[in-house]
């Protein structure tokens, strides 16, 4: 989940920020070698992979924020999620492919870094071979599992997550239910939210909001990562060599990385992506076949399901889309299904028939529409208005969505039929789906809605 913060430095280099800028950074990183000795491993394919891997390390964080944000006792030095990030050979395109810390997992042979003892391959849950084996344990069990081979490696802990997040300014998120969960203190109301350091590291550590657990948990750590890679490329940062510089830092002020991957690598790989852009990215998580998968001596793990997966893999390994492009008008994920929204049209203007053509396009967008639609008492509306019962707002989010430009107008006792009132700025529909319809999240996918 850390490992959020790691994509930043691919990212925020499609600047094009020079050396001069950039020097003395290569100090701030410390370095591992997961490669060492490495043999049969898998081909190289086009495009470059990268493994992010976020530990639960906090040493540099001061009393009163352990206290805060929920994060004493010790660290268990073990990895609580691991990512693979593809950058694809044109660098037009980032796969982010959250690898489930509970999945069950098969080593290679290998020496146990804490007793020294060799151990012939065994089952374990995958965040475990970072416990027995390090980095390298790690990498060769993911290359196994998937047949990806790793071209580097970043390790990220709790403090570089918290101050990236404070130095771009916190990031926007969105939430339709209050999230709540006692493990991490995290206690946020339903709505808009700028998360900044602390606030940021409850949400993406959450795993006893709902029934979801670390499933859950992935798939609003990849909806901070889309609105992670927003703020950073919309706001600014990227045209500010100085404020690049501070973002940068306070990365790789925490981070562990291959000997081979220094900033001289991540500038040429950001001078590829300097027109990298949210709906460059898209986010997924491998398919899971069996919940609940008890193994002997490791407990109950999460088994991968074997076609979905080698699926997924394959579609990385020949450098593809983990889905088809969208067209530009491709339909927006929404809070809740068209077809499970009632709506009533009404014409606010005197322009004849807009009250049917609405009606009509809503319709053939999957909305449960009376097909009676009615002039509205004002008949100089500019500007569509949806109208709901606060008990709905999740539906209007939806609806409003559907209704560009459009804005959410709430009344008590309306009850479960939507009303929208048909102004003059009015000129189409635009398509919408379930959140969860798609396996795969695009990063321009992750809005706040209107």
């Amino acid at each position: 989940m850390r490992a959020v913060t790691a994509l930043s430095v691919v990212v925020l280099a499609s600047a094009g920020i020079g050396h001069t800028v950039m020097s003395g950074l290569d100090a701030d990183i410390a370095r591992v070698d997961p490669f060492k000795d490495m043999k049969n491993r898998p081909r190289a394919g086009h495009g470059t992979n990268i493994l992010l891997v976020g530990t639960d390390g906090r040493d540099r964080i001061t009393k009163e924020e352990r206290r805060r944000y929920r994060l004493g006792g010790a660290p268990c030095r073990c990895t609580d999620t691991i990512m693979i990030v593809h950058v694809s050979e044109d660098r037009e395109r980032a796969s982010v492919v959250s690898l489930p810390r509970d999945s069950y997992a098969v080593t290679p042979p290998h020496t146990d870094r804490t007793s020294g003892r060799r151990h012939r391959g065994h089952p374990v849950k995958l965040n475990a071979a970072y416990a027995e084996g390090g980095p390298q344990l790690t990498v060769r069990t993911v290359e196994r599992m998937t047949r990806i081979k790793i071209d580097h490696y970043l390790e990220v802990d709790f403090t570089s997550f918290m101050r990236t997040v404070d130095v771009v300014g916190g990031v926007e998120i969105c939430t339709a239910d209050p999230l709540k969960d006692s493990h991490t203190g995290l206690d946020l109301p339903a709505g808009r939210h700028t998360l900044r350091g602390g606030r940021a590291l409850q949400y993406v550590r959450a795993r006893h909001v709902d029934g979801a657990s670390d499933l859950g948990r992935m798939k609003r750590q990849q909806r901070f990562m889309a609105a992670l890679v927003e703020r950073a490329t919309s706001s600014g940062i990227l045209l500010n060599p100085l404020k690049f510089r501070d973002v940068t830092r306070a990365v790789l002020g925490s981070v562990r990385a291959d000997r081979g991957f220094g900033t001289d690598e991540m500038l040429d790989l950001g001078r590829a992506m300097r027109d990298f852009s949210p709906a460059s990215s898209e986010f997924t998580t491998v398919p899971i076949g069996r919940m609940g998968y008890a193994v002997k001596g490791v407990g109950s793990t999460l088994k991968w399901d074997p076609v979905g997966s080698e699926r997924l893999f394959r579609a990385l390994r020949e450098d593809r889309p983990l889905s088809a492009k969208r067209p530009r008008d491709a339909a927006l994920p929404v809070p809740v299904a068209p077809r499970r929204i009632r709506v009533q049209v009404e014409n606010g203007t005197l322009t004849p028939g807009l009250g049917r053509r609405v009606d009509a396009a809503l319709a053939a967008s999957g909305f449960r529409t009376t097909r009676t639609p009615v002039n509205a008492r004002e008949r100089a509306v500019k500007r569509t208005v949806v109208v709901y019962d606060p008990r709905w707002d999740r539906s209007a989010a939806s609806l409003s969505a559907a209704l560009p430009g459009s804005r959410l107008r709430p009344v008590e006792g309306l009850g479960a039929t939507l009303r929208v009132i048909a102004g003059a700025d009015f000129e189409r529909v635009r398509k919408v789906r379930a959140e969860g319809e798609s396996a795969v999240l695009r990063g321009n996918e992750v809005r706040c809605g209107p």
